[in-house]
């Protein structure tokens, strides 16, 4: 289970959904117990959790609670009558806590004394395999939530110097499609970002990673062009996941809150193309801190909400066809991510790329 999620939960009710003549494993969700228990709340996990297996079409159910019976027991009994109501198989009902767990199904002494059923998660042979696998287990999902954590001191003082620069570049590249009369006066920004992307795509594709703190800034900067985002966006292909997520990953560990939503979007979605529900979330929560408004984070958000599969991943336009669609609209307003820069300068009395506040992108 806590390979199946990415960490080893805590405080929670997971439900599995499988299917098949072989009940092969479609989907796996986790919710927070409500703390004080609370009938209202257990009876919106239990009827969310029924819809998203209605919706996947799952025949057999598993749900295990984490924590004291206090706690799980009142969510195991709401959510078994519903799954029940709609004539899911539900296959076993446990609870967890301190190496123990215990069935709500099975009555039988033998098999499940009162004291619990002892169980040794890491001497399994199939955490020793899902380990081997890549799936990693975090302690806790604070724990998965560090992997993302910002940089801090020297590391952050020289990313804002590169934001500093990168902000200027931007700036001279709207001033130069301004003196050409170009009706769009990101058009320069738009058509360096797209190729600053599609280097940065290939490079981690080819198993490399950027390590230059210009560049990332570059990336950032561009990123807030709806144009650009979505033009990187449309090339997240679900066979080159891996390296998109650890592309995504290593720009947001380096943005500022100002940066921060259009790349924490992107690695959410390669998140779900992965099957990472709870690091796609993590990613989305760092979004929306940023900018509680960001589009992308919200769509997303909803999306993941509704139980949809990671096949479901993937952007019905292809990069030509999100540019050839953003040409018809050349009148729309683009986001100008130098505008916003002076912007969040002039209100916090410093440089924006200092700025910790949240910015519209």
């Amino acid at each position: 289970m806590p390979h199946l999620l990415g960490f080893h939960p805590e405080n929670s009710f997971v439900v599995i959904g499988a299917s098949g003549p072989r009940d092969r494993l479609d989907l796996g969700f986790r919710y927070d117990l409500p703390d004080p228990p609370d009938p209202a709340a257990a009876s919106k996990i239990a009827g969310h959790a029924v819809a998203i297996l209605t919706h996947r079409r799952v025949t057999t159910v598993i749900g295990v609670g984490y924590g004291p019976g206090g706690l799980v027991t009142p969510v195991a009994d709401v959510f078994a009558a519903a799954v029940r109501r709609e004539s899911f198989r539900l296959h076993e009902l446990l609870r967890v806590e301190d190496g123990r767990y215990w069935s709500y199904l099975c009555h039988n002494v033998a098999c499940c004394p009162p004291e619990g059923v002892h169980f040794d998660y890491q001497s399994h042979p199939a955490a020793a395999v899902m380990t081997a696998a890549g799936l990693a287990a975090y302690s806790d999902r604070e724990a998965l939530a560090r992997t993302l954590e910002p940089v801090t001191g020297e590391a952050a003082k020289i990313m804002a110097h590169a934001l500093d620069e990168a902000s200027e570049r931007a700036e001279a590249l709207i001033a130069e499609a301004e003196r050409r009369g170009s009706r769009n006066n990101l058009r320069l920004v738009i058509r360096e970002g797209r190729r600053a992307v599609s280097e940065a795509i290939h490079t981690y594709r080819s198993g490399g990673r950027i390590t230059d703190e210009r560049q990332l800034a570059w990336l950032m900067i561009v990123l807030a062009a709806l144009p650009v985002r979505d033009d990187a966006w449309a090339r997240m292909l679900p066979e080159h996941r891996d390296s998109h997520l650890a592309l995504w990953a290593d720009v947001v560990r380096r943005a500022p809150s100002l940066w921060l939503p259009a790349p924490a979007s992107l690695l959410a979605f390669t998140a779900w193309q992965a099957g990472e529900g709870a690091f796609a979330n993590i990613a989305l929560e760092r979004a929306l801190a940023a900018d509680p408004r960001y589009s992308m984070a919200l769509l997303l958000r909803e999306i993941l909400a509704s139980g949809a599969p990671p096949s479901a991943a993937r952007l019905p336009m292809t990069p030509t066809e999100v540019a050839q669609s953003y040409a018809r609209a050349d009148k729309r307003k683009a986001v100008d991510p130098a505008s916003s820069a002076r912007k969040t300068n002039a209100r916090s009395g410093g440089r924006a790329a200092r700025s910790n506040r949240p910015g519209r992108t």
